[in-house]
């Protein structure tokens, strides 16, 4: 028996035993090292079709898409650079932990010999899966997911390719400037696009990173809370997308900043990312406190589809180790993994060949936007940030704790909410 056939072998037994995890009560108690695995094996349940698949030149092939009732007709063969892009920023800080031996580091290396493949095929022209890069303005939305991964995990995902993928990735991205964004969260992704090619020394238009940042600014409204383009939206993009990936473009900005000028420090970049994770620190508090004593939150707003990335913004701030005052990694460990049994416990929230559907808590088409696709739904993955913390990190090694519903709903004592002013 071959490794890959060993491992996917056991991978499937171990599947098996998170299929029982998940229909488990959310309130059964594991031990931390059970939780981790149980978050490693669902993860890569969710992450390897597509990987798997891209890395084997057979995703367009296999992949029999669903779309929504509502699609709007775009090129079809967008769904699956958004697979192939959401997977890979939610696996990102994951596959970036070093080589070990466990259960959990030979899923980890194979999944990450997977993406470095997948990586490869997606931009090559004469492969079967070469994706859509030069049409559809959606492009634009998935590459900067994909950029996103490669400035979470540059060592894992960006520095094993070989020269000729990344000029080809390089390239792709540049002509993403052929699209306008619209006036809404989109100007982030032309900005994360660009600042990553700032940071591999191309030269990137400074304009589409600066004039992002500036407009999403003027979109705040406080408390932790954007405006969604001039008109405010109650839904999860500001989780989705917006904190995130402002953190992650500042932060970015600065490490090249660096690395230009180590002596010199840029005080107003220090100072508006910092105030970005403040922020972001308001926005998980408050996803934390929508998470009821049984695991479920309110599915309200566009794409709730996407699942467990209604949580990056308080995945992020973990994996930071930002987390809100007065909020515990082991308490945020308890309240994602108590929702990830009781959404990943449903049937039908995979299809009978392995791949997401269109749902929520199962298969729930009709919930679909126009614009949604089971490619869209592996934005799921950035729920799975924590992931790139090691098991000694306490959100992994901490004893568990309540979280604030399961506290406020029991009678004790809870951590009272206020507004801030940042």
């Amino acid at each position: 028996m071959n490794r890959r056939d060993f491992i996917q072998k056991n991978t499937l037994a171990g599947l098996a035993v998170v299929a029982a995890h998940a229909g488990a009560d959310a309130h059964t108690s594991t031990t931390t090292e059970d939780t981790r695995i149980y978050w490693a094996k669902l993860l890569y349940k969710i992450a390897e079709p597509v990987l798997k698949n891209l890395s084997d030149s057979t995703l367009q092939k296999n992949w029999q898409v669903e779309y929504s009732p509502i699609w709007d007709n775009r090129n079809a063969k967008v769904a699956f650079l958004e697979g192939f892009a959401r997977t890979m920023t939610g696996v990102a800080p994951w596959l970036a932990l070093p080589d070990d031996n466990t259960e959990e580091g030979k899923l980890r290396k194979q999944l990450r010999n997977y993406a470095i493949k997948s990586i490869q095929n997606s931009v090559d022209p004469a492969n079967p899966d070469y994706m859509l890069w030069r049409k559809e303005g959606q492009t634009l939305v998935d590459a900067a997911f994909l950029a996103q991964s490669f400035l979470k995990a540059p060592d894992a995902l960006w520095k094993p390719l070989d020269e000729a993928t990344k000029k080809r990735v390089a390239e792709e991205f540049r002509l993403l400037r052929r699209v306008v964004p619209p006036n809404n969260n989109w100007l982030l992704f032309a900005a994360i696009v660009e600042v990553f090619l700032l940071s591999i020394g191309e030269e990137a238009d400074r304009f589409r990173i600066e004039f992002g940042l500036r407009k999403i600014e003027d979109w705040y409204v406080g408390d932790g809370w954007f405006k969604d383009g001039e008109v405010f939206h109650m839904d999860y993009y500001n989780s989705f997308v917006i904190h995130s990936m402002i953190v992650d473009v500042l932060d970015t900005m600065i490490k090249v900043q660096q690395r230009q000028s180590p002596d010199k420090k840029n005080q107003n970049l220090e100072d508006q990312y910092t105030k970005a994770v403040k922020r972001m620190q308001r926005q998980a508090d408050f996803l934390e406190r929508l998470i009821s004593p049984e695991g479920s939150f309110p599915p309200f707003g566009r794409s709730i589809t996407y699942r467990l990335g209604a949580f990056q913004a308080l995945a992020h701030t973990a994996l930071l180790g930002q987390l809100p005052e007065g909020v515990s990694p082991a308490q945020v460990r308890c309240a994602l993994t108590a929702v990830a049994k009781r959404m990943f416990g449903q049937e039908g929230v995979f299809d009978k060949a392995g791949w997401l559907s269109l749902g929520f808590a199962g298969h729930q088409p009709n919930i679909a936007d126009s614009y949604s696709n089971a490619g869209s739904m592996y934005l799921t993955t950035l729920g799975f940030l924590p992931l790139g913390l090691p098991a000694t990190d306490p959100f992994w090694s901490d004893a568990d704790a309540e979280w604030t519903q399961q506290k406020a709903w029991s009678g004790k004592p809870f951590k009272k909410d206020k507004a801030v002013s940042y």
